[in-house]
């Protein structure tokens, strides 16, 4: 069982995605807590190189004069197209550095007047919406107002038409038990003529 152990553990593991790896790295890590990490620093900017300074001894104009100085002048050329070159790399980095940032307040401003656009929309449909409510809710009120109000006519109504009917009834009954009375009248006076009278 020993043997499996270490064949396993001498099997070199392959990460394949980036979480994989950092999971190995962070059990590494963990293997040994008490060894101290070394955190690397952040390479350093380089700085521009000095103007080399004015080389004052002319060289004569006499045939091979000063040719065993050619190594030093060519040596100060390499140095000035180098610095020339770190002078115009340094101006396109802060050109591009200034674009970048440029960029990025552009999108920013883009950004807040899409979202101050999309809120001004949204209070605006919030304000439409409370509008709405309170008509709703005032149109209610106001029905509930005016049902009430014509349930009241309309229950005075129902009292003056009741009493009018109550009033209405009792005449017509009076009507009535008078013209019965009267029909009782007429027919005991036809029955009475009709009769012989037995003298």
């Amino acid at each position: 069982m020993s043997e499996n152990k270490e064949k396993e553990e001498e099997k070199p593991v392959v990460a394949k995605t980036a979480i994989d790896l950092q999971r190995l790295k962070l059990q590494k890590l963990m293997k040994n807590p008490e060894k101290p990490i070394i955190l690397p620093e952040r390479p350093k900017a380089k700085s521009t190189p000095t103007v080399p300074e004015f080389v004052r001894n002319v060289m004569g104009s006499s045939a091979g004069a000063g040719s065993g100085e050619f190594h030093v002048y060519r040596h100060l050329r390499r140095k000035e197209y180098a610095r020339q070159k770190f002078i115009q790399e340094k101006g396109h980095k802060e050109l591009l550095d200034e674009e970048y940032h440029k960029k990025i307040e552009e999108n920013k401003r883009i950004a807040e007047e899409i979202t101050a656009k999309k809120r001004a929309k949204r209070l605006k449909k919030k304000q439409k919406w409370k509008q709405n409510k309170k008509m709703k809710t005032g149109n209610v009120e106001q029905h509930n107002k005016s049902a009430n109000a014509d349930s009241d006519e309309e229950s005075l109504d129902e009292e003056e038409t009741g009493d009018k009917n109550d009033n209405e009834a009792q005449n017509i009954s009076s009507n009535e038990v008078k013209d019965t009375s009267s029909i009782n009248l007429d027919e005991n006076q036809s029955k009475q003529s009709n009769t012989p009278v037995n003298t």
